[in-house]
């Protein structure tokens, strides 16, 4: 029986009548319109008080899961609890106006007195429902008016819509008797007071009011309200009642009819019309969205009674219904206001947004207004129009409800209307949102409106006819000196271009711009105005409007009266006397009066113009023009510019066109992408030979930083807020403005003093505080702020960016183009927007609806199209694109035109088939603006959301892991085990994939490994010598790499590493579907998965970022005693240790290990005492390892949760060793002995043979350091003895390789070269045929400059090459840097040329912005000191100063790392210059600044025991250092120390250097001041060196040679 009930709810009629009161559902009227009923009733006003706020509230939400959703919650538990009560009491709910509801109980006069009973026990019941609750924090309470009486019901329309009103007194007796009332009240009218029973209801007096107050109701005790209620409903047609009594309403029951189903949804919507029949939710409607309302209201003559103002209100219907149809309006409600009838009008519901709402809005307004007036019996017409973000949605009970607009802006809408009569007003957000002229408007003086705190600027919108505003179409914009045209270069330099041609021939020329709204279109214009102002020729320049379009020759007619000089005039005498002047020699005085209509003058008219048809006018203009041009043209050459060219009419463009082959002239106009076919005449300019026709692109990410900074007044901007601006912006100037109003409304900005880095206290919180600053270029224009008082801007804490709701006006641009595609794109597109900006065809697929594969393909190639998705073929690709925004570029319209027309069908056809074909390929798809993904987000509801997010989260899981070659596994390895964080069931391969991953092996692998396992002693016997065991060494590597050839598929892998593509479509979005799921485990275990990922691609700003996210989280998360809660929180401190140490923040670095440490319960000591006693522990643990591996009796290797804290804890001990090992304070080698030690056993624990050899390096590399002589060869040997039992597979051949490297790595370090290039050959090699491009180019760097050091050119040119490929084709921004540094050093110390120094300096401001770099120790601190040095060796202090306060701010950030000490030499070297300077020019801080800077070199030298390498270039300063102070002794002694050092590592660079310095030093020839300039200009480049066009010995000479002898007695 419920099954049949629900089948018969579940109809399209049912489903209608829902919309419908019953007066209209079992209403039986006459088919004419208008038509007027008569009935007694009486009639409940429910006024739910506070729901306008609560929609405020919502609508100004900052963040996206704050929205419709919960505000219709709150609605409905209200209005449908007061529905139903009224439903129960037998009442009709006639109306729901925003947050009122008017019901009817339709009776005969007869039952009035017994009814008005029944209505006040249902209205006090109402209020003991609710009282006075709150909910969200808003008060929301209830106040009713009661009246009762005769009343009129006029239905109106035509035939696509029908409306109807209740009329009369009773209507407006209720009205009043609720604007009465005040909370909690029920006020009964003083007709409704006379006709009830007096007897029952308990009354107070109103003063001064007829009307009453009821207190309560006084029943006598015998009284039977039951019986009483039921004998009334008796008089009810409709009320349920036998077999239907349980039912709410009859209405519910309807059958199925097609006449009436036709009938009654002419009362409903089109849109929700449209939704009945696609059966959609009545949640699917409700959202917050932006629109602009239009209030109409009507004030008649005689309003008395309905038959006398029916044809009035049917006449203005049908015309407002068909003018809002015309412009994608639609009225929403019709009511009797508080004065005549009002229309609420409504533009922008869903399906039928459009992009110039507001202009449309606006012109309808002024269309009714003219029309309502005309109408007979209409006194008068008030229109009020307001903009902004309501919410739009279904409200009521599921068996009666409407859909309703609700919010402040409905309210401003109204008052204005009310108290602005007989005018068409807006608010402020219309004013400015309507791109129309402020000549269209007036200001009005404020009124105050009864419930708006505060409407804003109230405006009179004056008409849309041009001709009022005659003269006023300048150019919107203004230029401002201070403020510089951002990014545009390459559009102003195609105007500078054509604007030499067009002086210097004789024909005209056309440049257009074209650009979507928002690009900067109008402040382009306005620059070239101001820069093609001259002597030799004269700029015209106008904006247009949508308006103009409409009206003929306007363009020329606005042009002209420019070139007249008439703009300027007050008067049309003035006018006049202009006119005469300019035309007195070409034309007669009888036909001035031609003049008359286009320029508004007054000459008299002649009988022969007064014979001319419009169109002989119209030809006699033209002709007159033309003539005035070429008159013009002969004394002075002529620009026009013309601002919104899309709206030039065609009559203009016919003319234009003609006048450009006729007369020499500029034209330069703007203009957005034709919505339709341009006409002719626009084809054939566009075609033209002479025009230049440019697609404006966006601006570049650094200028839309500037753009920022400039906007702020700031100094720089967080970084998070840069990533934030430059994403969401797409680099749309008008985007990142509406961004930022957008933040400083939410107060999420905060303004700060900016503080010098080397004083702030770093903390993790301040860890990136770098901000982003404006680009060198920016400085002229910087802020007026006085020095020392710049303000840089800051993020309010707790701000989340990426969850931030997207401003309301970029919403509208979002829903204008969803509303436009067809509903299954609309579909498609909601669907991606829940997974995120970036997702896989394979995700979406999964996830669409009863979609097959070529349906979704030729949707996404639409879409890409039309330019709402990009796709990429790799995550590479992706990477590329989002690197830098699309730039402008040139059309070319004539070629494309010589192609034949008849053929551009099958074209277009062919370009969409090789769309889907291009999609098919790329299985990466990207929103092409975040704000689409949004606004597409926002409009799901909560439970669908969950639905879709599951759905995604289930099929991502199976990818969540590294990729094939990397062996799949987790980033943070065994961390599966930790944690139950898979929603899907395993299967047995996903079983053994996870285990092989972590290095598990079958039996077959275990048996294969076994046997080409031999007895370790029999690798290196003890008689071998160091020779010998190098030569084994290398011969071993060599044999890997022989075997290791292409042919070899089970050791060499077939494609690159994918891991970072994976991280960014599969773990990230992962971690935020859970976060959306309210997962907040599985979450955190992604967000750490992520911030491991990035920590491995060298992106420590990226990990940063997801570690905070996961910080939150882990706030949220009940701190649990449980084992998986504590192991997330050590490696939470893990990696953050990991950040903290790659920022050089060692002590930051060194508590966060220490704290991970402690939480897997491994202690590290504090105190030296406590630190011998570990350690003894800890040799003796070591031992006992020792001997299990000795006689392998090992045992079982640890449990997974055990092998997951093992690898945490030897990574936190592999940090702490090298963090010690910085400080060259004595005890703190022993703090990195113990670290070192705890790391090889914790190694040998693992019996995991990767991380023993590891472990064995780190230690011999530890003892090496900390001058251990004789054990550190030991546990090399041992390393190698290890990798020699590899199995050659899988992780074995990676850990060979490794093995290789590291060892390689360390020798460099160490000052060992030749070896160091013997094994970093082998290792690259290796790295190559595994497809590792990454570690490939790590080896590639540190090889570099291992040959550069040994001056092996030709090696180095072929090392260098192979890093520059692997830069291009991986996107791999750390080798092209590193490859640049070898290029500065190239040309600093080697002499001669392999990039120029401009490519250099080039490449260096590009890219000094990447968060790698910038967020990476070491690696620009070089590159700035290169650049330092070689302006301080040509003596350029200005540009030497730019660069090297550059580096002041990354010298603190100290790591151990082969790039810092590089960096930090050439720092060092930059600083010997500059002391250089100030001993020259005798400046009095000279000496003391010289003992610093050999204390500083001393200190340097000895913690430079981490990299021996360049202890040699040390030396070498401090002996320059020396010498300049004029201490010779030491100068010799730190030159013999530097030669002897070079001499022992066969460091050839350093060796010529010095040897040609002391040579130098030490003879008596004078050096010139520009010695080091002349050796530039003769630097050869590498071409010629390695053509043998320059000898050899020659380049080696190409070196600068320190100036000493610079006074006599230097101090």
């Amino acid at each position: 029986m419920n099954t049949e009930k629900e089948e018969l709810q579940d109809r399209a009629i049912v489903r209608i009548a829902a919309h419908l009161p019953d007066l209209i559902v079992y209403g039986d009227f006459c088919p004419e319109r208008p038509s007027v009923d008569y009935f007694d009733g009486v009639l409940m006003f429910v006024d739910i008080s506070g729901f306008t706020a609560m929609t405020e509230k919502f609508s100004t939400a900052m963040y996206m899961d704050r929205g419709a959703e919960q505000l219709v919650e709150i609605l409905n538990h209200y209005i449908s609890a007061i529905v139903e009560k009224v439903l129960i009491f037998g009442g009709d709910i006639l109306k729901f106006a925003g947050d009122a509801l008017l019901a009817l109980w339709k009776v005969e006069r007869k039952q009035l007195k017994n009814m008005i009973t029944v209505v006040v026990k249902c209205s006090l019941e109402i209020h003991e429902l609710f009282g006075a609750q709150e909910s969200e924090g808003l008060d929301v309470r209830v106040k009713i008016g009661l009246a009762a009486g005769h009343i009129s019901m006029l239905v109106f329309g035509d035939e696509t819509r029908n409306f109807f009103l209740v009329i009369g007194q009773t209507v407006n007796d209720v009205r009043l008797a609720q604007n009465m009332a005040h909370m909690n009240d029920v006020i009964l009218s003083p007709n409704c007071w006379q006709l009830c029973d007096r007897s029952m209801i308990e009354i107070e007096r109103i003063p001064d009011q007829r009307a009453v107050k009821v207190n309560f109701l006084k029943l006598p005790p015998t009284f039977n309200f039951d019986e009483f209620f039921t004998k009334c409903m008796t008089f009810m047609d409709y009320y349920p009642s036998g077999e239907n009594k349980n039912l709410l309403r009859l209405a519910c029951m309807l059958e199925s009819d097609a006449d009436l189903e036709l009938s009654l949804q002419k009362y409903v919507m089109e849109s929700i019309a449209k939704q009945i029949e696609d059966k959609q939710l009545r949640g699917y409607l409700s959202e917050l969205r932006p629109v602009t309302i239009v209030f109409v209201n009507l004030v008649f003559k005689d309003q008395d009674k309905a038959e006398v103002i029916g044809s009035a209100i049917q006449d203005a219907s049908v015309h407002i219904n068909s003018v809002l149809r015309d412009l994608r309006g639609q009225i929403n409600k019709v009511f009797m206001f508080d004065k005549g009838c009002s229309f609420l009008c409504v533009f922008g519901f869903p399906g039928e947004k459009a992009p110039d709402e507001v202009t449309h809005a606006l012109e309808s307004a002024v269309d009714i207004f003219d029309f309502c007036s005309q109408v007979h019996k209409i006194h008068t017409v008030s229109i009020g129009v307001a903009s902004g973000t309501v919410f739009c949605g279904i409200v009521g009970h599921s068996v009666r409800h409407e859909y309703t607009v609700i919010g402040q802006k409905v309210n401003i809408a109204a008052r204005m209307m009310m108290c602005y009569p007989g005018m068409v007003t807006c608010d402020s957000v219309t004013y400015n949102s309507s791109n129309l002229p402020a000549y269209f408007f007036k200001e009005l003086p404020k009124k105050a409106m009864k419930g708006v705190a505060d409407a804003g600027p109230v405006y009179q919108c004056l008409g849309l006819n041009e001709k009022v505003m005659f003269g006023m179409a300048y150019l919107i914009c203004n230029r401002n000196e201070a403020y510089p045209l951002l990014g545009r270069e390459k559009e102003l330099k195609y105007f500078r271009c054509t604007m030499k041609e067009f002086l210097t021939s004789s024909c005209s020329r056309i440049l257009m711009y074209e650009g979507l709204s928002g690009y900067g279109k109008s402040q382009l214009l306005m620059e070239i105005e101001y820069l093609s102002q001259g002597e030799d020729h004269r700029t015209i320049a106008i904006a247009l409007t949508k308006i103009g379009f409409h009206q003929n020759f306007y363009t020329i007619q606005i042009l002209m009266a420019n070139v007249l000089g008439l703009d300027a005039c007050k008067h049309y005498k003035e006018r006049q006397a202009n006119i005469q002047n300019n035309v007195k020699t070409l034309l007669d005085e009888r036909f001035h009066c031609i003049f008359n209509d286009i320029f508004h003058v007054q000459f008299p008219i002649s009988r022969e113009v007064s014979k001319m048809s419009t169109w002989r006018k119209q030809k006699q203009l033209e002709a007159l023009f033309m003539k005035m041009l070429e008159k013009i043209v002969k004394q002075e050459r002529v620009i026009f510019i013309i601002d919104e060219g899309q709206f030039v009419d065609s009559a203009s463009w016919a003319f234009l066109e003609k006048l450009i082959r006729t007369v020499p002239i500029f034209i330069i106009m703007s203009l957005s992408p034709f919505i339709e076919t341009p006409c002719e005449a626009a084809n054939s300019i566009i075609k033209n030979r002479n025009t230049t026709y440019v697609t404006l692109g966006a601006v570049q990410p650094s200028d839309i930083r500037n753009k920022v900074c400039l906007d702020l007044n700031v100094r720089g901007i967080p970084k998070e807020l840069d990533l934030y601006l430059v994403e969401g912006s797409c680099g749309i100037p008008f985007y990142c403005e509406e961004l930022l109003k957008n933040l400083d409304q939410h107060r999420v900005l905060v303004f700060q003093p900016m503080e010098s880095e080397e004083k702030a206290n770093v903390t993790w919180n301040n860890l990136f505080k770098s901000v982003a600053k404006p680009t060198e270029d920016l400085k002229p224009f910087t802020l007026d702020s006085e020095e020392g008082s710049e303000e840089v801007c800051k993020l309010a804490s707790g701000v989340r960016l990426k969850n931030l709701s997207p401003p309301a006006t970029l919403k509208e641009i979002s829903l204008v183009q969803l509303d436009s595609m067809s509903l299954s794109h609309q579909m498609l597109v909601r669907c991606a927007a829940i997974t995120g900006l970036t997702f896989t065809t394979e995700l979406l697929f999964e996830i669409l609806p009863c979609w097959n594969m070529k349906m979704m393909i030729k949707a996404l190639a639409t879409l890409v199209e039309t330019k709402i998705f990009d796709c990429f073929r790799n995550g590479k690709e992706l990477r590329t694109a989002l690197k830098q925004n699309s730039s402008s570029f040139e059309v070319n319209y004539r070629s494309q035109s010589l192609k034949p027309k008849e053929g551009q069908a099958c074209r277009e056809d062919e370009k969409l088939r090789e769309l889907e074909s291009e999609v098919i390929e790329c299985h990466i798809i990207r929103f092409c603006r975040p704000m689409m993904q949004k606004t597409a987000y926002e409009l799901w509801l909560k439970d669908q959301k969950v639905t879709m997010h599951l759905k995604c989260a289930r099929f991502l899981e199976e990818n969540a892991h590294r990729c094939d070659q990397c062996h799949s596994g987790e980033f943070i390895p065994y961390h599966h085990f930790t944690m139950d964080i898979r929603l899907n069931s395993l299967d047995m391969d996903s079983i053994r994939k996870m285990a092989r991953s972590q290095g598990f092996k079958t039996e077959e692998e275990s048996t294969f490994s076994r046997i080409e396992i031999t007895r370790k002693h029999e690798i290196f016997s003890k008689n071998l010598s160091p020779e010998e065991i190098r030569e084994k060494i290398l011969s071993f590597f060599d044999i890997i790499v022989t075997k290791m050839s292409p042919s070899q598929e089970d050791i060499v892998p077939l494609e690159t590493c994918q891991c970072e593509e994976i991280l960014e479509v599969v773990i990230t979005p992962l971690a935020y579907h859970f976060l959306a799921l309210g997962e907040n485990n599985k979450a955190l275990y992604y967000f750490l998965e992520t911030a491991s990922a990035y920590l491995k691609l060298e992106d420590n700003y990226m990990a940063y970022t997801y570690l905070n996210e996961g910080e939150r989280l882990l706030k949220i998360i009940k701190k649990k005693k449980s084992w998986s809660h504590t192991f997330e929180l050590a490696t939470f401190y893990s990696l953050k240790g990991q950040v903290c140490f790659n920022m050089g923040q060692m002590m930051l670095a060194k508590k966060m290990l220490r704290k991970a440490l402690r939480l897997l319960n491994r202690i590290f000591p504090y105190s030296f005492v406590s630190m011998f006693f570990y350690t003894h522990v800890e040799k003796n643990r070591h031992l006992y390892y020792m001997n299990l591996q000795a006689h392998e009796s090992a045992g079982p290797p640890p449990g997974n949760k055990r092998m997951a804290e093992l690898h945490q804890e030897a990574i936190c001990l592999s940090f702490l060793w090298k963090i010690y090992s910085l400080n060259y304070f004595f005890h703190y080698k022993y703090y990195a002995h113990l670290a070192a030690l705890m790391g090889l056993t914790t190694a040998l624990e693992m019996q995991d043979d990767f991380q023993i050899i590891k472990a064995y390096l780190d230690y011999s590399l530890h003892e090496q350091l900390a001058g251990y002589q004789g054990m550190w060869f030991k546990h090399e040997i041992m390393a190698m003895e290890q990798i020699f039992n590899l199995p050659l597979k899988d992780k074995g051949v990676e850990t060979v390789a490794y093995v290789a490297e590291t060892l390689g790595c360390n020798k460099f370090l160490m000052g060992h070269l030749d070896l160091a290039i013997d094994l970093g050959s082998r290792a690259q090699k290796m790295w190559s045929l595994l497809r590792s491009p990454y570690k490939q180019s790590r080896v590639l760097c540190w090889l570099s400059r291992c040959l550069c050091l040994k001056n092996r050119y030709k090696q180095l040119v072929q090392v260098l090459g192979w890093l520059w490929d692997i830069s291009v084709a991986e996107g791999h921004i750390f080798s092209k840097a590193f490859f640049y540094f070898i290029c500065l050093d190239l040309m600093l110390y080697s002499g001669f040329v392999y990039r120029s120094f401009s490519e250099c300096v080039e490449f260096i401001r590009e890219s000094q912005d990447n968060r790698i770099l910038k967020f990476q120790s070491g690696i620009l601190l070089g590159l700035y000191s290169c650049v330092a040095i070689w302006y301080a060796r040509l003596q350029e202090w200005d540009d030497f100063q730019v660069f090297f306060n550059k580096t002041k701010n990354l010298v603190p950030r100290r790591t151990p790392t082969t790039l810092y000490h590089q960096g930090i030499c050439r720092y060092m070297e930059a600083q010997v210059l500059h002391l250089q300077k100030q001993i020259e020019e005798q400046s009095e801080n000279a000496q003391d600044s010289g003992v610093e800077m050999l204390k500083s070199l001393e200190t340097l030298v000895s913690e430079y025991n981490t990299s021996p390498v360049f202890a040699p270039r040390l030396y070498h300063l401090m002996a320059y250092v020396c010498i300049l102070m004029g201490d010779g002794q030491n100068c010799n002694l730190f030159l013999n120390t530097a030669m002897q050092l070079s001499e022992t590592q066969g460091n050839q660079l350093e060796l010529g250097w010095l040897s040609m310095n002391r040579e130098w030093w030490y003879s008596s020839l004078e050096m010139s001041e520009d010695t080091w300039l002349h050796t530039l200009l003769k630097l050869p480049t590498w071409e010629k060196v390695v053509s043998g066009k320059v000898n050899a010995q020659d380049v080696q000479k190409n070196k600068f040679l320190m100036r000493v002898n610079i006074l006599d007695n230097p101090f």
